[in-house]
């Protein structure tokens, strides 16, 4: 193949578009992520990188600015924070919203918020943490969302630290399930609050929103949100046989329908996808040309494991294409990268893409063997163009 064909080859076999993986499974959510918590590859998507409003799901972002304040010895779990009247007043039992029930000028503990964010999903909490963190929850959001774009959460931005409504207070479902694994990754000390079912304060014993806690085995997390705006949503992990799966849905009509649908994806979660390996063999894969080289060959293989994450439909009709940029000109090392496995699934928007490694060396040919070689390729050519 020459130079021109084979780039082309490359072109097409890189700009495979498949259908989306909504037509494997759907969901009536306006939003939706199911993603493989080991891989990170997002199994499921509907208009899972579109920015919606996320409501207090927010607060998983909340909670993982203070965890990563205690981790640099900025604040600790034991110190004491004051509610402010405005922490009373915009998050309290008078809103009607969300709130872990504080009162003005009592001093709750770091961990006390936090467990009152997660648990109750308190506003006023997070307005403690915020103004405690930060001296108002306006710098405090500020931070969220610095801190969000340095971990590659590239859609956020946040305007609070509750998750009430307002302008230009987005991320995508697909950053928040990142969000989500994050959250388990690096700080599973803290994870633990997620699977909290109530929480007493002042009296006053209130339960975790999370319907997956009561209805499904495994299930260990993370947060609810709802807004007139935005609808129900939640963003949720399970673990079943040694598996983790994340999901975050938003958009529904009511907690009910987001209780069903979140217990119906999570379920498929597990039962339609799998995680399949494909592991480096001292067996070549394939062998490639090679120009002016002592072999006009070169075998490779894969550079290391590669794990394909999909739905069970998908693998049979998966497709498998070795791609290189060439001509591969010697000398050749042993382990150098010149080729990819370019590997096409149903259901993944993006082909999963693998390096191919030289198993062996090829030396360069001597300057007679490059003029056969040169000479033998314009013959070659002539008798094409000829033909």
């Amino acid at each position: 193949m020459n130079f021109t064909r084979l780039c082309a080859s490359i072109a097409c076999a890189l700009a495979v578009t498949l259908p989306a993986s909504a037509q494997l499974i759907d969901t009536q959510a306006d939003y939706a992520v199911i993603m493989d918590y080991e891989t990170q590859d997002i199994l499921f998507s509907k208009n899972g990188d579109e920015p919606m409003i996320p409501a207090s799901m927010t607060k998983i972002m909340t909670a993982h600015v203070v965890y990563e304040a205690i981790d640099n010895g900025e604040i600790s779990l034991d110190d004491t924070l004051p509610v402010s009247e405005r922490a009373w007043r915009e998050g309290g039992w008078a809103t009607g919203g969300s709130t872990m029930g504080l009162r003005i000028g009592e001093t709750p503990t770091v961990e006390d918020l936090l467990r009152g964010v997660i648990i109750l999903s308190g506003n006023d909490a997070c307005i403690v943490l915020a103004e405690g963190l930060a001296g108002t929850e306006e710098a405090f959001a500020a931070r969220m969302t610095d801190l969000a774009q340095e971990m590659g959460l590239t859609s956020a931005s946040f305007k609070n630290a509750s998750g009430l409504n307002a302008e230009g207070h987005v991320i995508s479902a697909a950053d928040l399930a990142r969000l989500a694994r994050m959250e388990i990754d690096k700080f599973p000390q803290y994870y633990k609050y997620y699977s909290e079912k109530e929480m007493t304060w002042n009296g006053i014993t209130q339960g975790n929103r999370n319907p997956l806690l009561y209805s499904m085995d495994g299930a260990d997390g993370l947060k609810t949100g709802h807004l007139e705006i935005s609808g129900y949503g939640l963003t949720a992990s399970a673990v079943r046989d040694g598996k983790r799966r994340i999901l975050v849905i938003n958009g529904l009509d009511s907690s009910r329908a987001r209780a069903d649908e979140a217990e119906r994806l999570m379920r498929l979660a597990f039962t339609a996808f799998d995680t399949r390996t494909i592991e480096p063999s001292d067996k070549p894969l394939t062998s490639l040309p090679v120009w002016n080289g002592e072999t006009r060959t070169v075998a490779v293989k894969l550079q290391e494991p590669v794990r394909v994450a999909a739905h069970k439909r998908a693998f049979d009709d998966a497709r498998m294409e070795v791609v290189y940029d060439g001509p591969i000109t010697a000398p050749v090392s042993a382990g150098d990268v010149i080729g990819k496995l370019v590997i096409t699934v149903e259901g993944k928007d993006e082909p999963i893409i693998a390096p191919l490694v030289a198993t062996e060396n090829v030396a360069k040919l001597g300057f007679i063997g490059r003029a056969v070689e040169g000479l033998s390729l314009k013959l070659s050519g002539d008798d094409a163009a000829a033909s």
